[in-house]
C-alpha cells in the first residue's frame, strides 16, 4: 500500500508542477517516478495476495476505503510499463505552450485510474471514473489544441459521459443510503430478474463507453487519430484495463447469479464478438497508424468483455473453476494488450517523427533501425495478431480453450453462445492477421526513400522495451499464474490459477485437454530453425544472393503495382461492402485546355455504421430541443427563481414518495 500512496504522491506532485507552469520535464520525471513505483508495488502486492486496505479520508460524512485485489494489481502492474515509457520515452511531445496542459492530463487520469482500481464505495468510484476521462480530453487537446482535435475530444467525452450517466443511475439506485460496495453487493442480490437484469445493463453501457463496445467504438479512431501515442498508451493500457475491471467486479461480484448472470453472459458475448468483429473490419481498411490502433483497441476490449462474458455463463451454472478461468483468460488478455498496443504507439510516433506523416506507406523504415524499431513492432505486431511465442497467442489460445468447455454447461442457449463466439473470434483472428500483417509489411518495409531519417532514440527505446516484454510476458507466464490464486475474488480464481499450468507447459485445467509452453519454444523453435537457416547460408554462399520485389511477385515495383494500403485491403473492402458502403472520390484539375489533367485527386473512405444512424439524429434533437427550450434564458431574475422553485418541488416530491 505505501508504493500506491507514493505513487499517487508523485502523481500529484506532477499536476501542482504544471499548475505552477514549472518545466515540464519535471513533471515527467514526477509521472515516471510514479509508473516505477506502480510496478513495483504490484508485483509485491501479487506476490502478498493483494494490498492492505487503508482509510483514506471521508466524503460526505461516509469513510472512504482503499484496496487493490490481486486481478486489479495484476492489471495495474503489466499496464504501468506502457504508461511510463509514456510519459519517459514515447509519446510525440506536445507542441509549445501545451506540454505542461498534457502532463497535468497524465496526472489526473492515472490517479483517476488507480481510484477506479481500488477505491472501495460507490461515489469516490464515480469521481475517479470522471477524472479518469477528464484527464484523457486534456491529453488528447494537448495534443491537438486545433479544431479537429476539440471535435474529436468532443464526440469522445460526448460518449463518455453516456456511459457515465449510465453508471451513476446504477450505482444510485443500488447504493443510495449506503455506497459502500458491500451494501451495494447486498442490495443487488435482493432484487428480482428484471430489475437486476436492468441496472446490469446500465453497467454494460456504462464501462462499454469506455471500453468501446458497440456502438461506441466509434470514438476510438476519431480520439486517436488526433492523439499522440503516449495519449494513445494510456488509453489502451491503464484506462481501458479500469473500464473492464468495473464492469467484471460489478457483474461478477456484486450481481446476482443464476438467471440473470445467465442472461448477462449471453448479452456481453454477443455484443464482445460482434464489437470485435466490426472494430476489426473497419481497422483493415484504415491508412493511419494511429486510427488503424484506435479500432485494434476496441477490437482487442471486445474479445477481454467475451472472455468475462463466458465468466458469467459458468458462474451462473455453478462451476467456479471454469469462472475462473474465464476471468483469468480476461486478465492475461489486456496485460499483453497493454504491451503490445504500446509499443506500436510509440512505433506510430516514430514513424510520424521519421517520415512527418502517420500513414501507412511502404517507405523502408525498417533499414533505418531494424534491432530496436522493428524487433519491438514486430513482437508487438504479432502479439496482436495471435501469433506464437507472443502473450496475444497465449490469451488467444486460452480464450478458444474456454470457449471450447461448453460442454460442461447446460441448457442448448449458453451452449449456442458459447460456440458462435468460437466462430466469431476465430473471424476476427483472421481479421486481426491480415491487419497487422498490412501495417508491418506495408508500414515499414519497403525500399529507401529519401527524406526518410532514423527514429529518435527514445522512440526506438520504448517501442524496444514494451515490445520485448511481449514474448517475456509469454515465457513468465508459467511462474507467474499460481500467484494470481492468493485472492479469492472472484470465486474460482484461487482454484483456477494453479491449474493453469503444468511444469513447463500452460494448460486449460487439466494436462489432458490441451497445452501449449512458449517457456519451451522460445528455446526449440530457435534449434529447430538452425538447419533451415544452414540451407540458405549454404545457397547463398554456392549462388550468391538476388534481390528480387516480392510483393510485386519479382516484377519491377511501378505505380500500377505498388503494394499501398489500399491495395492491400482492397479485396476485403468490395467482399464486405454491404458493411462498409465504400465511397470513391476522383478529382481532376485541367489547365487552360480540358485535354490536359494538370493534377488528379483520389479519396476513399468507409461509412460508419453508427454514426449516420445514431449519433447524428441524437444531435439534431438536442439542436432542436435547444432551440425550444432557449426562452428560458430570458435575462429576468424572477423567472430563474421561478424555475428554481419548481425544480426543488420536483426534487421534495421524488424524496417524498421514494
Amino acid at each position: 500500500m505505501l508504493c500506491f500512496a507514493l505513487a499517487a504522491g508523485l502523481w500529484g506532485s506532477a499536476a501542482l508542477f504544471a499548475l505552477a507552469g514549472l518545466d515540464p520535464r519535471l513533471g515527467r520525471a514526477a509521472l515516471s517516478g510514479g509508473g516505477l513505483v506502480c510496478m513495483l508495488g504490484s508485483a509485491l502486492g501479487i506476490a502478498q495476495g493483494g494490498s492492505g486496505t487503508a482509510m483514506l479520508s471521508t466524503l460526505g460524512g461516509m469513510p472512504v476505503r482503499f484496496h487493490l485485489d490481486v486481478a486489479a494489481l495484476w492489471l495495474i502492474g503489466w499496464a504501468a510499463l506502457p504508461a511510463t515509457c509514456a510519459v519517459a520515452l514515447g509519446g510525440a511531445p506536445a507542441p509549445a505552450g501545451r506540454a505542461g496542459r498534457w502532463v497535468f492530463g497524465a496526472a489526473v487520469g492515472l490517479l483517476g485510474a488507480l481510484g477506479v482500481f481500488g477505491l472501495q464505495d460507490g461515489v469516490a468510484l464515480l469521481i475517479a471514473w470522471e477524472a479518469m476521462s477528464l484527464g484523457g480530453a486534456l491529453m488528447l487537446l494537448a495534443d491537438r489544441g486545433d479544431a479537429a482535435g476539440g471535435l474529436a475530444g468532443l464526440f469522445m467525452l460526448g460518449l463518455l459521459e453516456v456511459g457515465a450517466v449510465a453508471l451513476l443511475l446504477a450505482l444510485a439506485a443500488l447504493g443510495a443510503f449506503d455506497p459502500g460496495f458491500a451494501a451495494v453487493a447486498a442490495r443487488f442480490h435482493a432484487l428480482d430478474f428484471w430489475p437486476a437484469l436492468l441496472l446490469g445493463l446500465l453497467f454494460v453501457v456504462g464501462s462499454g463507453a469506455k471500453l468501446g463496445l458497440l456502438p461506441f467504438y466509434e470514438w476510438f479512431p476519431s480520439a486517436y487519430g488526433q492523439a499522440g501515442g503516449g495519449t494513445g498508451a494510456l488509453f489502451s493500457g491503464l484506462f481501458l484495463n479500469a473500464a473492464w475491471f468495473v464492469l467484471a467486479r460489478a457483474l461478477l461480484d456484486w450481481a446476482p447469479g443464476g438467471a440473470v448472470a445467465l442472461a448477462l453472459g449471453v448479452i456481453l458475448v454477443a455484443v464482445g464478438v460482434l464489437s470485435a468483429i466490426l472494430a476489426m473490419l473497419f481497422a483493415l481498411q484504415e491508412n493511419d497508424w494511429r486510427r488503424l490502433l484506435g479500432y485494434s483497441t476496441a477490437e482487442n476490449a471486445g474479445l477481454a468483455v467475451v472472455a468475462l462474458g463466458a465468466a458469467l455463463l459458468f458462474h451462473a451454472q455453478d462451476l467456479p473453476r471454469l469462472a475462473g478461468l474465464a476471468f483469468l483468460v480476461g486478465m492475461i488478455h489486456l496485460a499483453g494488450h497493454a504491451l503490445a498496443k504500446g509499443a506500436l504507439l510509440f512505433a506510430a510516433d516514430a514513424v510520424q517523427q521519421a517520415t512527418g506523416s502517420y500513414a501507412i506507406a511502404p517507405r523502408g523504415l525498417l533499414r533505418r533501425a531494424p534491432w530496436t524499431l522493428g524487433l519491438g513492432a514486430v513482437f508487438a505486431g504479432m502479439s496482436l495478431a495471435a501469433m506464437p511465442p507472443t502473450i496475444g497467442f497465449v490469451s488467444e489460445w486460452y480464450l478458444f480453450q474456454t470457449i471450447f468447455h461448453d460442454f460442461a454447461l447446460h441448457g442448448q442457449g449458453a451452449r449456442i453462445t458459447l460456440a458462435l463466439a468460437g466462430a466469431g473470434v476465430a473471424l476476427t483472428a483472421a481479421l486481426a492477421l491480415a491487419t497487422f500483417v498490412k501495417l508491418l509489411g506495408v508500414g515499414l518495409l519497403g525500399p529507401r526513400s529519401d527524406g526518410v531519417g532514423r527514429p529518435a532514440l527514445r522512440y526506438r527505446l520504448a517501442v524496444l522495451i514494451t515490445g520485448l516484454a511481449v514474448p517475456g510476458l509469454a515465457v513468465a507466464l508459467v511462474w507467474l499464474l499460481p500467484w494470481l490464486g492468493a485472492d479469492p475474488w472472484p470465486a474460482g480464481l484461487g482454484q483456477a490459477a494453479p491449474a493453469l499450468t503444468h511444469g513447463a507447459l500452460l494448460v486449460p485445467l487439466s494436462s489432458g485437454f490441451a497445452f501449449i509452453s512458449p517457456a519451451i519454444l522460445v528455446v526449440v523453435g530457435p534449434l529447430l530453425a538452425l538447419p533451415a537457416l544452414a540451407a540458405v547460408w549454404w545457397a547463398i554462399a554456392r549462388r550468391g544472393l538476388r534481390r528480387a520485389p516480392l510483393w510485386s511477385g519479382g516484377l519491377p515495383v511501378t505505380e500500377r503495382n505498388a503494394t499501398t494500403a489500399l491495395a492491400f485491403a482492397n479485396a476485403m473492402r468490395v467482399f464486405y461492402g454491404f458493411v462498409y458502403r465504400p465511397s470513391t472520390e476522383t478529382q481532376r484539375d485541367y489547365g487552360s485546355r480540358q485535354y490536359f489533367i494538370q493534377a488528379l485527386r483520389f479519396d476513399y473512405a468507409q461509412t460508419a455504421i453508427f454514426t449516420p444512424l445514431l449519433f447524428r439524429p441524437i444531435l439534431r434533437l438536442i439542436a432542436r430541443l435547444a432551440q425550444i427550450f432557449r426562452h428560458l434564458q430570458s435575462g429576468f431574475l424572477n423567472d430563474y427563481l421561478a424555475i428554481i422553485g419548481l425544480l426543488l418541488l420536483a426534487i421534495f416530491t421524488t424524496v417524498f414518495f421514494y
